[in-house]
């Protein structure tokens, strides 16, 4: 199972976010998330605010490529093994600093992932 920290998640079940922090909570993966709005997706906790999580294996984008720039010291400073960027997150600065950081990366959908044992 990989410890995942859901970047930009939405306490609307019908945004993209959400459903990936219920299919992965399914999938028996460790989820975290942290969005503009704290409350609870399941039993997943929603945070506000930046906290210093350890052994994050992926880290999954629902955050336009402008509104990254705000977060860019915190998702490296958490030394993630993988982030996904889902579609409409794709932004070539923030892999240039992640390439300088020995992160891997990936364009792709979570959902897609986990929907097809790809995650």
């Amino acid at each position: 199972m990989k410890k995942t920290l859901v970047l930009g998640a939405s306490l609307k079940p019908e945004r993209y976010s959400n459903i990936a922090i219920r299919k992965l909570n399914i999938k028996r993966n460790e989820v975290l998330a942290i969005g503009l709005r704290a409350g609870k997706v399941d039993n997943i906790q929603i945070h506000k605010k930046l906290l210093s999580f350890k052994n994050i294996h992926t880290i999954t984008l629902y955050i336009n490529n402008k509104r990254q720039k705000e977060y860019y010291d915190y998702i490296i400073s958490l030394k993630p093994k993988r982030v996904i960027f889902n579609p409409g997150t794709e932004n070539i600065e923030l892999y240039q600093l992640l390439d300088k950081e020995s992160i891997d990366y990936i364009e792709a959908c979570t959902l897609v992932l986990l929907s097809t044992n790809q995650y």
